[in-house]
This record gives structure tokens, sequence and C-alpha cells, in this order.
């Protein structure tokens, strides 16, 4: 088919794309829809359930059939509306849901098993036997299931998510929604204007006379006026598709998804938008009118056909017919006249209908019927109980326009049927704060919406005291569609209702006879509205189809509800570009640039990346490395970065009080200068945080929490000292971000720290075990010193200035290198701290209780605190199962984390489990794998063989209960 006069596409620019692996040619501005129909492609697609024939429906986002896979490999995009995919040079486009071609689809036998794939199969079908669920039925649903085709690659583009705040959005670029914008940008207020379509216009673009001047030159005046505004913002591309509280609308602006590649500019942006008021001027939706096989290729909305001849000055073929009850499809008829096109007839189902040009009007008609397998070619014509066949290429049906208002039910409104305007229209308040405006609130003349959206911006503007005027518009069409009801045209054959998912009148009339007559059983009984286009074609008439069934109105019937997405989103933009390394913030110690320089390997630990290990030369695996951390600490020193300990300052002259209350153990009695392990309950007994507490004056302590729950705890101290006590004199703050903190751990610890610190006794008599306080390094700088091990070595933390941990830990590195200091990460630290028997986040998982870990004396019974009373519930008091460790008896044997625990060669199962391992690791100073975990009266068990089953590996190891102590035991160490 060849281009048609006219039109808005620029035809100087020729673009190259493919569809099926056939190239073509369009040009720039138009459509794959329009550029397809153009080259005479009118077969574009397959249905879901039986695989029918399908072309091009729509000229929108409303598109039921033409759904295509874009680009190919990592790129490749199924489920695209083809009807708004903009053309670029390069474009690959494949059909899709189909075996074999396109034109000779293999699953299409299923229309022939159509009997049996009435409404509500689904539900009757997979019933017996119930042994074919698994084996056969979920796997064959499953295969059959969706339409498109991914290919399993990561998406190699990148997203992004944005906030944007106005006085007014306006929702649509269409008449009403210039007008509204133009309004409200003239008063200075800050507007934003978004439209899905990459032009301005709407459905001014696709009339060809609907203002008194050329509609493309009215819209380029105000282009222009709106590129010299500063506080209006134009959207191009970017759909508004949800409401949501306070304000806020969900926006995807596709910011490349027009060009082949996006190179370095993002493809899509999520928008969180906060509008003080908001116009939805989203336009309205044409409907149409069921028939027999009104579903092949050619047979379209009218009001699409118009919009293909007017902007992208295509038709689907030289010779159309229209088929109406109402003026608009004469509209249609006279446009395609004008340009050439042959008009066969248009089909009037009003009995009164006069034909408004030279061309022949069948008044009080109805088209019973089409014929064409893969393209239409005669449609039957019944009038006056007398039939007749039409030769025509396409035809176009129009059965009225139903109203864009998803958006304004998005806070559950449900609209209301309408009798004047022959459709649903929402209300003014559904969505607070959301005016509707133009066609979307049922003013579907040009007049009515320029008028209607200037008035609506005028008036939200004043509720926001500021005055806006209404602004000069041109003058337009004003003409009523003077529509008369006809929902659907009875008849034998199959009239389809909803193209994508196969639903036609019989499968309604099917649901009226077992009852599902209630619009949501409706719904999901027989499948309508649940594809991609969300039913914006089908739903109403299906609606009235089900009233008329049921002998009620269709107000009385009513519809579903409207829920977001208003069009499809893709998962990728919704991530907003959180992917990979931006998946969600990351958090860098103070000492991350000088472990990169020295080659660290990183791990996340919540938002944190900390070193894991640092290899060197000759080193070919992470265990040799880990290994040489471990013994070179426990024999000299070695030093770790542990600032993301969670770190709360406490101040206030009651703060040992709020400490006492918040930890089972007791704090109140803790002398300056001093540290104290301290465990945290839940409020339920069981075991939530431990960590420690220093005191460095009589009201100022120091809080450590493990990094996992650092976040966790701080709120739950404030909500403590702001909620249940309120009255008690005290102060919380978060520093973990404020200071560095450096552990240094090993024999040569004191050695080392005594080079750095400036004049402080730090012999054991003047500086003791779990000592702490604030003192100077490196000739001045102020610093906090706590005596604190989590290796079972002679260990020190200092804290300083967080800006200054990178130097402090070159400065340690340097000035230790005669003492074998040695930089060690999480995976050394795990180590020492499994090899010391200390718990952490594996054994504080929220199921154990300090009885369990072996603390049940620290929860005080002189005071109250948080959890105390909870915690000696019978259960939890009797409760036997208590920390030990494990160790294979076969030393080349593992120790796997998760594993069960049995007793020797008893059967393994639940009813003989006794306990499991938690923490698990190679220990170079035992020689062989050990392991934490819960044993049943672990305690009493020491030297006993059990067994440690792993069944998803099919391990079951032999293993020697042992003290949760591997190293020092007696704790010298620590207290040298």
């Amino acid at each position: 088919m060849t281009r048609l006069s006219g039109g808005l596409v620029d035809r100087s620019r020729s673009l190259n794309f493919t569809f099926d692996g056939k190239t073509y040619q369009g040009h720039a501005g138009d459509t794959l829809a329009s550029a397809l129909l153009a080259n005479d492609v009118r077969l574009m697609g397959r249905s879901f359930k039986y695989h029918r024939p399908r072309g091009v429906f729509s000229s929108g986002s409303e598109e039921p059939n033409a759904l295509v896979e874009l680009r190919s490999g990592p790129r490749q995009e199924p489920n695209t509306r083809a009807t708004v995919t903009e053309l670029f040079d390069g474009l690959e486009a494949k059909s899709q849901n189909r075996v074999g071609s396109l034109s000779f689809d293999l699953l299409a036998v299923n229309d022939l098993m159509s009997p049996f794939f009435a409404a509500g199969f689904y539900y009757k079908t997979f019933m017996w036997p119930k042994a074919f669920w698994e084996k056969l039925y979920e796997p064959m649903i499953r295969r059959a299931a969706g339409l498109g085709s991914l290919t399993h690659q990561a998406d190699p583009d990148s997203y992004d998510a944005g906030y944007l705040h106005c006085d007014l959005l306006v929702i649509g670029g269409g008449a009403a929604g210039l007008a509204a914008a133009l309004t409200a940008a003239r008063s200075g207020a800050r507007v934003i204007l978004a439209d899905e379509d990459f032009r301005l216009g709407g459905r001014l673009l696709a009339e060809s006379n609907p203002l008194e001047m050329p509609a493309p030159d009215w819209i380029a005046g105000v282009e222009a006026e709106f590129a010299s505004l500063p506080n209006l913002r134009v959207m191009r591309r970017t759909t508004v598709w949800g409401a949501f509280d306070d304000g806020v609308y969900g926006a995807v602006e596709r910011v490349s998804d027009h060009l082949a590649v996006p190179g370095k500019r993002v493809r899509q942006t999520l928008w969180k938008i906060t509008a003080r008021r908001a116009i939805l001027a989203a336009g309205a939706t044409e409907r149409h009118i069921p028939f027999a096989d009104n579903d092949r290729p050619g047979i379209m909305l009218a009001g699409a056909m118009r919009a293909y001849a007017n902007r992208w000055a295509v038709s689907p073929a030289k010779r159309v017919a229209i088929f109406t009850n109402n003026d608009d499809g004469h509209r249609t008829a006279l446009d395609l006249a004008v340009k050439g096109v042959e008009i066969a007839a248009v089909i009037d189902a009003r009995s009164g209908a006069a034909s408004q040009g030279g061309y022949r009007t069948i008044a009080g008609g109805h088209v019973t019927g089409s014929k064409g397998r893969l393209g239409l070619t005669r449609i039957e014509i019944t009038q006056g109980g007398k039939s007749e066949w039409l030769d025509c290429g396409a035809l176009g049906v129009t059965g009225g326009w139903n109203p864009n208002l998803h958006l304004a039910s998005h806070h559950r409104g449900r609209p209301q049927w309408d009798d004047a305007a022959q459709a649903f229209l929402a209300e003014d308040g559904n969505v607070p704060g959301l005016t509707i405006a133009g066609a979307a609130a049922g003013k579907g003349t040009t007049t009515q919406a320029l008028a209607s959206g200037a008035e609506a911006a005028r008036a939200a503007l004043e509720a926001l005291g500021i005055t806006a005027t209404l602004p000069d518009l041109p003058k337009a069409e004003d003409a009523a569609q003077n529509q008369h009801p006809l929902w659907h045209v009875p008849g034998k054959g199959r009239a389809w209702v909803d193209f994508q998912n196969d639903v036609t009148v019989k499968d309604i009339k099917l649901a009226h006879q077992e009852n599902m007559r209630p619009v949501e059983h409706l719904k999901r009984w027989t499948t309508l509205g649940m594809a991609t286009d969300q039913g914006k074609t089908a739903n109403v008439t299906a609606l009235a189809v089900m009233a008329e069934l049921t002998g009620r109105t269709i107000n009385q019937t009513g519809t579903t509800i409207f829920r977001p997405p208003y069009t499809p989103v893709s998962l990728s933009v919704l991530g907003g570009g959180d992917t990979g390394p931006h998946f969600r913030p990351r958090r860098l110690t103070p000492t991350h640039e000088w472990a990169k320089a020295q080659g660290a390997v990183f791990v996340e630990v919540g938002q944190w990346m900390r070193a894991q290990y640092f290899p060197q030369p000759g080193e070919t695996t992470w265990r040799q490395t880990v290994d040489r951390e471990v013994l070179a600490t426990r024999k000299g020193v070695g030093i770790c970065d542990v600032t993301t300990l969670g770190k709360i300052d406490v101040q206030g002259a009651d703060a040992a009080e709020f400490l006492d209350r918040v930890y089972a153990n007791a704090m109140k009695s803790l002398k300056v200068g001093m540290v104290r392990y301290g465990l945290m309950l839940r409020e339920d007994g069981f075991a939530w945080d431990d960590g420690t507490c220093a005191r460095l004056a009589e009201d100022h302590y120091v809080v450590t929490t493990t990094t996992a729950n650092a976040g966790t705890i701080y709120r739950h101290m404030e909500f403590c000292r702001q909620g249940l006590w309120p009255d008690l004199d005290v102060q919380l703050i978060s520093t973990t971000d404020a200071w560095a903190q450096i552990s240094l751990a090993g024999p040569n610890a004191r050695k080392l720290l005594e080079r750095v610190v400036d004049g402080f006794d730090l012999s054991n008599e003047a500086f003791p075990f779990m000592a702490c306080a604030p003192l100077t390094v490196c000739g001045g700088l102020r610093a906090r010193l706590f005596r604190i091990s989590f290796s079972g070595e002679l260990a020190y933390e200092v804290a300083v200035p967080a800006r200054y941990g990178h130097a402090l830990m070159a400065r340690l590195i340097e000035k230790g290198a005669d003492l074998g200091a040695t930089p060690y990460g999480t995976e050394a630290l795990g180590v020492m701290r499994i090899e010391k028997g200390h718990a952490a986040g594996n054994e504080l998982n929220g199921q154990t209780t300090a009885q369990m870990l072996g603390m049940g004396k620290m929860v005080s019974t002189k005071k109250d605190s948080i959890g105390a009373v909870m915690s000696r519930r019978a259960g939890m008091v009797a409760e036997r199962r208590v920390l030990v460790g494990l160790q294979p008896v076969d030393a080349s044997e593992p120790v796997v984390a998760g594993s069960h625990l049995f007793t020797e060669g008893a059967a393994q199962g639940t009813a003989t489990d006794q306990g499991w391992i938690t923490s698990a690791c190679f220990s170079p100073h035992v020689g062989s794998a050990i392991g934490l975990g819960y044993l049943e009266n672990g305690a009493e068990r020491m030297g006993e063989v059990i067994v440690a089953a792993n069944p998803l590996q099919g391990q079951s190891v032999a293993m020697r209960v042992v003290s949760a102590h591997f190293v020092d035991p007696e704790g010298v160490r620590l207290r040298d």
C-alpha cells in the first residue's frame, strides 16, 4: 500500500526496519504500526488462546493485537505495542506467540478445539485425575503461558529514578491538556505537562479540521511559548501510570526507547511526581461493536483508521467500509475519501441515518460476518432481514468512546454510568486534588475539551491561591456524535469482545448461565480484561452485554476497579537503575581506598563494602590468604577495620538507668573507664543483639552493636527513649559514621600501639582488659581506646575521627612492619571469632535464647529490663540446646553450616533432630574444619561423637563435641 497525501511524517527521512526478518522502509514520525500498514502488512500477531490471526486494531496504547518483540539479544523486549513504538533506523521487530511462521501458526489448531476452551475451562478441566496436576497439567499450562519470550540475559541498559514537584501536573497533551498547561504556565505556577506520545497534540493530530486553523500550526505556536516559560516542564514520551497517596503520581519517561542503542543515556526514567493539584486530560478510547468473525486483520477502530490517514498518511486498504452507530464513523469516511481511499459503504446502525458525503450509506444496517483467512476480504451486511456481501480490504468500527478515567479510579473510586454520555464517568475527588477535563470527563468535542482544560487549570490554581486568566483559544469543531447504543450484533458466529484473550459474547453468555454475573466473577471466569491492554477496548462492551443478559442497567451491573499501572511498566525501570553495584546504596569504610590499593577482595556486609581478605603474591587460593592472616595475627599483630560496628553515644543524667533497662545485664554499676559486654533481648525474651558498653564519664556511655543491627538497635533505643521512658534525662546519637575504629590483635598489639599513642600508660596494671579511655595519638589527634578482644588475643580497638581512618591504618602498618603487622579481613575475623567461640549473627538469628548462648546468668534478676520477664518462661529456661564446638573425627572431612545434628546410629528425621550447626570454617590453629552449633544437652556431651547430616549435598560426617573455645579457653592471652 502506498502512502496517502499529507500526514505529519517526515518524508525526507527514510528509516529501514525489519519485521520477522524482512526489511521495510518507513519515515521519521512513523510508529511501527503505521510503517507496517504503509508496507501493506496487515497480519501482525496471534491471539493468546486460539492463536487466531490478528492485525492492528487501534492507534494508541490501548492496542490489544499488534504485540511484538523488539530488538534482539539482551535488549530483546517482548509484548511491545506496535502502535506506540516510535520508528527508528535499524529497528528489529518480530511477531510472537506463534509456532512456525506468523502466516502458518501450528498452534492455530487450538481454534478447532475452541468448544473445549470455553469460559471457565481452566477451573473445570484440571481437576481430575489429581495426580495429573504436577505431571501433566501444570507443565502444560506453564509452557502455554505468556506471549513474548525472554532472552534470560542481563539487561545491558541503564535506568534512572527521580523526584519532581510542581503546583500543577497536567496528564495528557491533547486539546484539554494543552489548554490547561497554557493557562497554568502563564500564571507563573510550577507546571509539568506529561504525555505518552512523542508529539504533543493528542487527537488534534488525528483529525483533518479540528480547529479554525491547521492544528499542527496552533500546536507549534503553543510549543514555542512553552519553550520560553521556565516554570513549565514538558515531558514527552512520558506515561503517568499510577495515582498514589498525598498527591504522588508515578510516571515513566522513555528517554531513549526511540534510539537503536541508548549510548550513554539512560533508557527509561521512573519519576515520582508530587503535585499540589493535577488535571487528568487523558482523552478517550474508542470502543468497537462485536459481530460474527469481527477479529480479522483489517478490522479496526474507525477513529484509529482516521488517525492513520491524517497523521501518518496511510490506510489499511485501498477500499474500506465503516460500521458505526454515531456520526463519528461518517467523519472517518469523509477524511479517507478526501485522501483518495475508496469508501465501499458506511453501514450505520441508526435507521434514519443519511449519507454525509458521496458514498453509499446503509441506514439501519449491521455487519453480521466477514471473510478472509489472514486478512479481511469481504463483509456481510444485513439490513431489514436481507443480507449481502461487500468486498473491502478493511473495516473501521466505532461504537462510541470511553473516557480514560483510570487514574481517577486508582483510589478505589468506582465510576458511574452516564446515559447522556453513554459512558462511565468518574467524579472529581475520587483522587484528592485531581480534576478531570476534556474527553476524559465526557466532554468529547474539541471546543468542549479546550474550554474544560483551561477552566480546570484556572480552578485548580485558584484553590492554591494562584490567579490564572483564561487564554484566548482557537475556534474548534463542536459537533455532537448523536450516538445510538449498539453493544453487539446478535448472530450464530463467534463475536469477539476481548481480542487478546479471545473472549467472545458467547463466553459472556456462558458466564451468565453459570451464575458468574458479578463483574469481578465475570472478569476471572472469562479472563476478560486480564491481558496486557487491561480491557481498555473490551470491558465496557462486555459489561453492557452482561447488563443486557441480566435485564439490569449498565450502572446496576457496575464495573471492575482500575488499578495501576495504566499501561505496562518494565521491571527494569521500576528498579530505577538499582541493579548490579547500584542495587542499593554502598557504604565505604574510612580505609576502603587504602585496602583497595593493597589488592583487597571486598564483600558486601549489609550496605558496607568490607575487605574480605588481602591476597599476596604466590597465594593461589583464598584459603591460603585467610590462613596466613589468622596465623600472623595470633603470632604477631593483625590489624582490621571494624568501623562498621554500630556506635551509639548515650549521654545524660539518666544514661545509666536507661541502659540498665535496655540491656539484660547490669550497666548502672559499670565503673567509669571500663567496658562491659552487653546482651539485649527482644520483648519476647529471645536474644537480639550483643555488643559492648563503655563508660567514658558518669553521664557518658558509648555502645557498640553488631554491624547488621546497627540501625535496628538505634531505632529501638530511640523508641525506648521517646515512647517508653520520656521522663528520663538521656540523649542518643548514632556515631557509626563519625568514628573510624581499628582493631589491633595479637601478642604484639601493645608494642605497636605504644608507638602511636601519646604518653599513655598501656601496661596491664594501668590499662587492664575491658578498660577504655579518651586519649590522643600520632601527635595530638584525639582518639578513644578500648581494650576488648573478638579474637581471643591481646587486643585493642582505637577510634579516631573518620577522616583520619585511612591515615591511621597506613601509619599502623608502617610502624608495625618489624612486629609482623598484617592487615586482615572479614574472613580471618570470622575464623578467629569461631575459634574463640564468640557468638555472632549466625548464632543471634532471632530464634535463640540467652540460655542457649550460655549467657543465661547475664539476664539480671535484680533489675527489670526489656525481655527479662519473658526470658524466664518455662519453655525458655528449659531449653536444652546450648552452644558447643564441633570438630570432625576425620580431620579431612568438612563442617557445613546448616547441617543438622543426630545421635550416632539414630534415624535421621524431625523427631530425632538434636540441633544444628550455626557457623563453620577451617581453623589453621586446630588444623581442620571446625564449627559452632546448638546441641541438645550439649554441656554434658563433651567428647561424644555425633553425626552432622547435610542432605542437600548427601553428606553425613562424624563430629566430636568439644568446647566452643578452641583457642585459649581460659582467656589468658587477652588478659596478658
